[in-house]
């Protein structure tokens, strides 16, 4: 058992130190990808919200005070409701993909997490073999010290 553990900990410890999970995983990301994770950053953000709702109120400002008499969107603001519908249908499909990307970094960050969990597990046994083998060394050194005295 012993020479099987450390030579699995021997294999172990020669690894490669790992690499950071996001550098893995940004290394395959296509264009739209990439595109994708910043719409759903932007999209998300409390600044983008803020401009938005300024949109909307300078939309309404516009059609219901300035343009009253020649408003190219009148009241029930219908076209602005057409467009804020076909920005959710656009968004929440990206925001998705960009979420499931998050997923997938977070499995394989889950993944090398447990890698390096089961290696420094192999170093603490072999550690713990060294300790018990000095261990056994300091009591025969002192068990034929005593037979000497």
């Amino acid at each position: 058992m012993n020479n099987a553990i450390r030579f699995f900990a021997f294999h172990l410890r020669r690894a490669q130190p790992q690499r950071d999970p996001n550098e893995l995983f940004n290394e395959g990301l296509t264009f739209g990808e990439r595109l994708a994770d910043r719409v759903a950053a932007v999209g998300g953000s409390w600044g983008f919200i803020i401009g938005f709702c300024l949109f909307l109120a300078g939309w309404a400002a516009i059609n219901t005070v300035l343009l009253v008499a020649h408003a190219f969107d009148p009241f029930p603001f219908i076209f602005l409701n057409l467009m804020l519908s076909m920005l959710a249908a656009l968004q929440a499909p990206i925001i998705m993909m960009s979420q499931n990307r998050q997923a997938a970094k977070d499995r394989l960050e889950a993944r090398l997490d447990y890698e390096t969990n089961q290696r420094a597990e192999a170093q603490i046994a072999l550690l713990y073999e060294e300790v018990l083998a000095v261990k056994d060394q300091l009591r025969l050194l002192s068990e034929r010290a005593v037979e000497r005295a």
